[in-house]
């Protein structure tokens, strides 16, 4: 039985972007694929249902970027690939765990992250740590700081590695932080 997520030690560690382009680029080249087929793939339906297709551009560029890749974007590919987003995290000792799976997605659905949510759960263990949110910004690193983390609450998206910085911190893997949502 795999061990409970509280008990891992999750690494200082950030979602490597290179390594999920590398990742898309290998599986790409097997099925001898053009991006733009690939791209077509991850979307799972035409453009006209999709609320936010993901262009052949924006999945070849990845091996260009470090921060600040669209969150919902990034799950499309995860699903494509059946990766956890941990497991592009290095040394990520939850990348196989059972909790971490992303979720089977029907034709008419679409997994994205759920920002308000995510909010609310680092304001209640903000909360109950007595911490300020310039404390908890601080605890997260990277390019987080206290403005953003009071303004979740008013967003929708998030963005790799970044939410990847947010799961650690509360402890959970990323799917935790997902809703279904109908396309």
């Amino acid at each position: 039985m795999a061990e409970s997520w509280s008990d891992l030690k999750i690494p200082d560690a950030d979602f490597n972007v290179n390594a999920l382009h590398s990742a898309l680029d290998a599986r790409r080249a097997e099925r001898g694929m053009t991006w733009k087929a690939v791209a077509r793939e991850i979307d799972l339906a035409d453009d006209h249902y999709s609320i936010h297709p993901i262009s052949a551009s924006t999945i070849s560029g990845l091996k260009n970027k470090r921060w600040g890749v669209e969150g919902d974007g990034v799950l499309q590919m995860l699903l494509w690939l059946d990766r956890t987003p941990e497991s592009f995290v290095p040394g990520h000792p939850g990348a196989m765990h059972p909790e971490a799976r992303l979720p089977q997605v029907r034709s008419h659905q679409v997994l994205r992250f759920d920002v308000p949510s995510i909010y609310s759960r680092l304001d209640v263990l903000r909360n109950a740590r007595g911490l300020s949110w310039k404390q908890v910004a601080a605890e997260i690193g990277g390019l987080c700081n206290a403005e953003k983390l009071k303004n979740l609450d008013k967003q929708q998206r998030t963005s790799f590695p970044y939410v990847m910085r947010l799961a650690r911190w509360l402890q959970c893997p990323a799917v935790a932080l997902t809703h279904m949502a109908d396309r």
